[in-house]
Order: structure tokens, then sequence, then C-alpha cells
């Protein structure tokens, strides 16, 4: 392996304004934050359900068959 030479310069990617997104006016960001994180809630929505349908399946397909304990 080659050592890292100090003196090499290194740019990231934030340094090339290509790579960074224009400003925008409070205006347009009110705009954009009216609605909230709609989508997030969404994917949220799908997983608590998901969980769900998963406890009810184990629930009433395998510890309901085996009957009460006791």
């Amino acid at each position: 392996m080659s050592p890292i030479l100090s003196h090499e310069s290194h740019k990231s990617a934030a340094h090339s304004t290509i790579n960074v997104a224009a400003p925008i006016d409070s205006d347009e960001a009110v705009r954009a934050l009216s609605r909230g994180p709609v989508g997030a809630f969404f994917v949220a929505g799908i997983a608590v359900g998901l969980l769900f349908l998963g406890w009810l399946f184990f629930y009433f397909i395998l510890f309901m068959p085996r009957g009460s304990i006791g």
C-alpha cells in the first residue's frame, strides 16, 4: 500500500457550485413545507399495518390452535 500523500489537495463535492442546490426564498420554503411529512407518515403507516398483520397471524394461526395453558 502506498501512504496517503499529505500535499495532495482534496476538494469535496460541495466545492463545485454544480453539486450544491440553489438557495430558495422563504415563500418557496413555506410552500414546500406546508403539507408536512406526508410521505413519511404514509410509509410509517404501512410499516405499522404490516407489523400488526404479522402479530394477528402469529396470534390466530400459531397460538390459538394450541389452546389455553393450564
